[in-house]
């Protein structure tokens, strides 16, 4: 194998990118937090979306809570539902994009990204606004460097997804706080894996 490892590695390292290194520390640290930010909006959006339509409707502002209802007129599913229906056939145009040859692979994710939904909202079968939320999060997937971090949070992002659906923002909360806790706990070759945030290292920071 042509890939060495590297330990101990903590949350932090793996949302870096080598490129960051060859800016100045002010651009580097946007960089990073625009990651950090991207990342946290690809766990969440997909249940923060279900959570806010299903549960706290009052969070949206009128206008925009109407073109929403308005675009969801006639769409058989829950919204719930209709959000888990576009994560996995995301999740099957990413895979296949993936396992094609790379001259076509990338031209067939787009394209087939592009004509199912528009396809879909076509047919009813979901609304426009789903389709930018996951749009959305996908492009904030994209944004980490790390393969296996970027996997973990697509697998969490279901969970966050089922939690929202089910017990609104204080269900979100509840499992922020859970992988939070998770994170804090966890060592790798006896250093702590959230640090520097958990413990806190101001000058790592």
């Amino acid at each position: 194998t042509p890939f060495v490892l590297i330990i101990p590695t903590s949350f932090n390292s793996l949302l870096q990118a080598p490129d960051d290194y060859y800016e100045n520390h002010i651009a580097g640290s946007f960089i990073r937090l625009m990651r950090n930010i991207t990342y946290l909006f690809s766990l969440i959006l997909p249940g923060l979306y279900v959570a806010v339509i299903n549960f706290h409707p009052e969070l949206i502002p009128i206008s925009l809570l109407l073109r929403i209802t308005a675009s969801r007129q006639g769409v058989p599913f829950p919204v719930a539902v209709e959000a888990v229906i576009m994560e996995i056939l995301f999740e099957v145009l990413r895979e296949a994009g993936l396992r094609l040859p790379k001259a076509i692979g990338s031209a067939i994710s787009i394209v087939g990204a592009l004509i199912l939904g528009e396809a879909a909202i076509t047919a009813g079968l979901v609304s426009p606004a789903m389709v930018i939320v996951v749009a959305l999060t996908a492009i904030a997937s994209f944004s980490t460097p790390d393969y296996s971090l970027a996997l973990a949070a697509r697998i969490i992002r279901f969970g966050f997804l089922l939690l929202g659906a089910t017990s609104g923002l204080f269900g979100l909360q509840f499992g922020i706080l859970l992988l939070l806790a998770h994170l804090c706990a966890l060592r790798s070759f006896g250093q702590p894996y959230f640090q520097p945030y958990a413990p806190l290292v101001w000058a790592d920071l």
